[in-house]
């Protein structure tokens, strides 16, 4: 299938369903779209304004020489273009996200509720300190949280994301080796094999080389090649743990003691907390810097539908570097420290224009609050249960890439694949027809054919058996040799497959109006 000249996928040319097709193209519940251009008329208007009387032309020169473009739709047109296009997508309220590595949870709706009382959710970031006590006194309590249940002294609240979490530690590494006199010398990063992608660009971004450790048989850091990597040039480590392999790595406090010893700082990415949320402290295994997503462990919205929000906990070795502005309390109440000169550390700088994302922390705040420390504890164990039931009922038709027990994600390789003329894509297409998000493709790269499962606590065991089921039924069928099925696959969605290839290397950006209405236009 091909990209039509509007930038968007075509219909099959052939039809294998079995039912026939409609003259609107339309399948019962199922409304076919256009694309908002082709339904809409450029020259008109979904609302008529009468020409501004009274006021002269005050934009300088800078009229618009041309057509805006764009299509002129009435309220109700443009409310059902955009509905029928949100009912193409698949939702975590529609069913589970069982997206490896990515911990697509459920988000209460309390927690939305929290986010939008006013005086959080009517806040202004210049507002006096003075007029958001309880805006901070929430940060505070947020900030106080993440430090007793990692075990860390000092938080950064300002990262906006993950990767931007990452970047604070790391920013923070450095600091400390420019402090110590080593930043010339300590240059090398190491990462492991399965590292997430972000882990060595975060390393390059702050100027130092990446080390790449290779795994060991159980999908785990290889210790005895991590310590012949180490030297005096080594600034630090970045592990994930639980690693991207869904596995806990066993061997973390040694590592944590050998790169210390070496003079270096050890990096936790924290993606995978929430696999260890009130079972074990990263600080007690030695880690001097982790940032926290809280979209996977503390349930905010993933993305936050813009900004997110990266929170980073330091050890006491890092915590005098850590970023401006933080929220301290005092006997006049709480203040944003946001100078170096008010700082008693000796703080790298600062990463972002304003404190963080406050939306982001009164969800993950009502959370934890809802949860209590038992709570959160309970909801690491369980999606650790789910991840491993899931193990337990796949393996009997799909390959385990590693022995034994599984954290959060269940990891499998194509092996059950071979011979089947069916691959992975394959297989994920036929997942769509059955109703189901695929699971995480091709990654880790370690694993070659990757089908990176995580059912996260939130999902029930009967929602739990009936994708088992859908999947242990595809395996069955791939072996079987029904492989023209998963070629064909999906067969029910709105859209067939794309030549993803020629999509990608020739993607159509801009929609361009059929041969006869480019001519008018240009009239114009």
């Amino acid at each position: 299938m091909y990209m039509n000249n509007q930038g968007r996928p075509t219909r099959p040319e052939t039809d294998d369903m079995t039912h026939s097709e409609t003259c609107t193209g339309n399948r019962a519940l199922q409304i076919e779209e256009s694309l908002i251009f082709e339904g809409g008329d450029m020259d008109g208007t979904g609302v008529d304004l009468p020409k501004p009387k009274g006021s002269g032309n005050r934009l300088g020169g800078l009229e618009r020489q041309s057509n805006i473009n764009l299509p002129g739709l009435a309220e109700p047109e443009a409310m059902r273009h955009f509905v029928r296009l949100s009912q193409k997508n698949y939702a975590i309220d529609m069913g589970p996200f069982p997206l490896g590595s990515c911990t697509m949870k459920h988000n209460p709706r309390l927690n939305e509720k929290m986010a939008r009382l006013p005086g959080f959710g009517d806040i202004h970031p210049l507002q006096p300190v003075s007029t958001v006590q309880g805006a901070l006194e929430l940060i505070y309590t947020l900030a106080t949280w993440l430090k007793e249940l990692t075990g860390m002294p000092a938080v950064a609240m300002s990262p906006k994301a993950g990767a931007h979490g990452e970047l604070c530690g790391m920013m923070a590494i450095k600091a400390a080796l420019e402090a110590r006199g080593e930043a010339d010398t300590r240059i090398r990063v190491l990462a492991p094999e399965s590292a997430h992608g972000t882990n060595p660009a975060t390393a390059a971004q702050c100027g130092f080389k990446v080390d790449s450790i290779p795994a060991d048989a159980t999908g785990r850091v290889d210790l005895d090649a991590f310590r012949e990597k180490l030297g005096p040039d080594v600034a630090g480590i970045m592990v994930t743990n639980p690693n991207t392999c869904g596995l806990f790595e066993r061997d973390i406090r040694a590592i944590a003691d050998a790169v210390h010893e070496a003079g270096g700082y050890f990096y936790c990415d924290g993606a995978n907390f929430n696999a260890i949320t009130g079972k074990v402290r990263p600080g007690d295994l030695g880690i001097d810097a982790m940032h926290i997503n809280l979209h996977k462990t503390f349930s905010t919205p993933h993305g936050g539908g813009g900004p997110g929000s990266g929170p980073t906990v330091l050890s006491e070795a890092l915590a005098p570097f850590a970023p401006i502005p933080y929220v301290v309390s005092g006997k006049d109440g709480f203040e944003l420290v946001e100078k170096r000169t008010q700082d008693e550390g000796q703080s790298f700088g600062r990463m972002t224009a304003f404190h963080g994302q406050m939306g982001m922390f009164v969800r993950a705040l009502s959370y934890m609050l809802s949860h209590g420390g038992d709570g959160l504890r309970q909801a690491a164990e369980d999606a650790v249960l789910n991840a491993n039931y899931v193990l337990a009922r796949l393996k009997t038709e799909m390959t385990p890439a590693f022995e034994g027990t599984c954290m959060h994600e269940a990891l499998f390789d194509d092996r059950f694949l071979a011979d089947t003329g069916v691959d992975t894509l394959d297989f994920a297409k036929a997942m769509i027809d059955e109703g189901y998000h695929p699971m995480t493709m091709y990654f880790p790269l370690v694993v070659h054919g990757a089908m990176l499962i995580e059912p996260t606590e939130s999902e029930s065991k009967q929602e739990l058996d009936r994708f088992c089921d859908a999947l242990l039924s595809l395996a069955k069928e791939a072996k079987a040799g029904k492989t023209s099925k998963f070629k064909a696959a999906p067969v029910h969605a709105p859209r067939r497959r794309l030549d993803e290839t020629g999509a990608a290397r020739k993607p159509v950006l801009r929609w361009t109006p059929p041969a006869g209405d480019a001519a008018s236009l240009a009239a114009e």
